[in-house]
């Protein structure tokens, strides 16, 4: 990378750093403070003045200290090598830094985000002489047993291949084809460079009308989420964010999963990096961490590049997404890199807006979810990029300006509620103000792979507890014993879809994943308990009577006992639930 002085440092006010006499600059580029090479992006330019946002520590940073600029916005280097690995929030590699410098980040240091020693074996997939447009694939590389790294040319560069490598292994930085472009030939290597906060291009925008499925059931059955689609979690601290998201990085179906650790606690994390590379991925076979990219920008980095890790993150899942794979991005939180740009906004001094927050706030989330889609990418193929946000409020207030600007740009809100965490119900997701736009799009695809009457079976469950909120109301009034057993029976059928199928054991081998045939047939048993007690309660059984039936206590424990793999434990179930109804209509007609 060519570097070149730009100019001198005038003052430093921790990671924001005044610039003088800089000649040659633009904005957004990359540049390098002080004699330790400091990592910063000009952000603010005026005649030859400059704003520098630094990555790292500043201490030591003296006025007329150089300023080296790169020539090229802050980038990411994209190629194989990514599958597995732990970076910071500016692609750092943590597992090649602790090598070289301890268990500490240096200031200053300078490690590659990919192995340049290592050789891949490459698979050319086009010839000499042929046409290629950008993003189209050269040819490809077995990352891992699972996983094809699909070699790409840059965006941004069309041209006739000259040459291309035959099959063989090649480190990155060899070249393994030559553009003939307009401007000359282009030399490729097995990676290329892209700028952080520029989007990749792609060709169209695909409906979101595939779900992506979770395995846990309070998602994918009441508020799903579509591949593609974008998703926040808020809730105060202790709720279950992070379990959550952790849950969701473990069984989705999504091919990659990018988890971005924005300024969490350390611990968090380090669960992260200790239980992923432990778990089997279920689809695979494999350890989870064979499709898994970790960003680790913990609170104790410095506060900058908690900023800047969130469009790393972004970036990886749209380079991946263009290799024709689904990937899920897990933000934990957008809260905290909310905060980082509230305090380097403090330090610019711009005017402030509400409680403090920079008036680019609802822009820069706008442009952070808008880069999710499902869509056609540039090299024929299908892929998609699913934004799932946690969300931080101060003492559980949704209407702080986070989560009411989050709300405006994105399509499913998972609310988490402290009273489910504080009753060990988790997920803690709160079924009354969460809600998700994607049900519609997504009826046609539950109805054709998994079952006709899901979406009426979800409905009927929904109005049920909305019932039983009515109710609860009154039972505070005037106690249980004062409802009828028609409404006694809301009740009772509310609190068992809330033992039997909401609530989900993360630390049971059965219980922890459900799959979506799993959940249906759960779903229909309980609504088929409800439409046929309804119906004995009119007739003249009593709900003492329902409450007493041997079938009831197979329900509550149908998840434990019913494995994926083997669901005609739930058909013993539904069998026996019918011949139990058929009696009481034989008693009571």
């Amino acid at each position: 990378m060519k570097q070149r002085i730009i100019g001198k440092v005038k003052g430093v006010n921790g990671p924001v750093i005044d610039a003088m006499e800089i000649t040659d600059a633009q904005i957004f580029e990359l540049v390098m403070v002080g004699e330790n090479f400091l990592v910063g992006e000009i952000v603010k330019l005026e005649g030859h003045s400059a704003v520098i946002q630094v990555y790292e520590d500043t201490t030591g940073v003296a006025p007329y200290a150089p300023i080296y600029g790169a020539g090229i916005p802050l980038s990411i280097e994209l190629g194989p090598g990514l599958i597995g690995s732990i970076y910071d929030g500016i692609q750092r590699p943590l597992d090649a830094i602790r090598e070289k410098t301890g268990v500490f980040i240096t200031r200053g240091v300078q490690v590659s985000p990919l192995d340049r020693v290592k050789k891949w074996h490459f698979l050319p997939v086009v010839t000499a002489g042929q046409t290629l447009m950008g993003g189209q694939v050269l040819g490809t590389v077995q990352e891992t047993e699972k996983y094809q790294h699909k070699i790409l040319v840059p965006p941004l560069i069309s041209g006739t291949v000259k040459y291309i490598a035959s099959e063989g292994d090649y480190c990155i930085d060899d070249q393994i084809a030559v553009l003939l472009t307009d401007h000359g030939e282009e030399s490729l290597t097995l990676s290329h460079r892209w700028p952080i906060r520029k989007a990749r291009p792609v060709l169209a925008r695909r409906p979101l009308d595939i779900p992506l499925i979770t395995g846990q059931r309070v998602i994918d059955t009441l508020f799903p989420v579509a591949k593609g689609g974008t998703v926040a979690i808020p809730g105060g601290f202790g709720t279950g964010k992070t379990m959550t998201q952790q849950a969701i990085a473990k069984w989705c179906d999504a091919d990659i999963i990018v988890y971005i650790g924005c300024g969490e606690r350390g611990n968090e994390i380090t669960d992260v990096l200790t239980e992923f590379p432990e778990i089997v991925d279920p689809r695979t076979g494999r350890s989870l961490m064979e499709r898994t990219v970790l960003i680790a920008n913990v609170s104790n980095m410095p506060v900058s590049a908690r900023e800047a890790s969130i469009y790393t993150g972004v970036t990886l899942a749209e380079y991946f997404r263009d290799q024709g794979y689904h990937v899920a991005v897990m933000a934990d939180s957008t809260s905290r890199w909310a905060e980082a740009l509230r305090e380097l906004s403090g330090r610019m001094e711009e005017m402030p807006a509400e409680e403090g927050f920079p008036a680019y706030l609802p822009t820069r989330i706008a442009e952070f979810y808008e880069r999710a889609g499902y869509m056609d990418t540039l090299s024929g193929e299908e892929g998609s990029v699913t934004l799932i946000g946690a969300v931080s409020p101060p003492g559980g207030d949704f209407s702080e300006p986070v989560t009411q600007h989050t709300k405006r740009f994105i399509r499913g809100f998972w609310s988490l509620d402290r009273s489910l965490a504080n009753a060990r119900h988790y997920p803690a997701i709160g079924w009354l103000e969460s809600y998700s736009e994607y049900l519609t799009e997504m009826s046609e695809w539950w109805q054709n792979n998994v079952s006709m009457d899901w979406k009426q079976n979800r409905d009927d469950i929904m109005d049920l507890l909305q019932k039983e909120l009515k109710l609860q109301q009154v039972v505070k009034l005037v106690g249980p014993d004062a409802l009828p057993d028609s409404q006694r029976f809301i009740l009772e059928v509310c609190t068992l879809f809330k033992t039997a199928f909401l609530q989900q054991n993360a630390f049971d081998k059965i219980d922890m994943y459900s799959t979506v045939d799993k959940q249906a047939r759960m779903l229909h048993i309980i609504i088929t308990y409800y439409r046929r007690g309804s119906e004995a309660i009119k007739a003249g059984a009593t709900l003492v009577k329902l409450r007493q039936m041997k079938v009831y206590q197979d329900m509550i424990k149908m998840k434990f006992s019913v494995p994926n793999d083997d669901l005609a434990g739930l058909d013993k179930i539904e069998a026996r639930l019918e011949r139990s109804f058929d009696q009481f209509d034989v008693i009571y007609s």
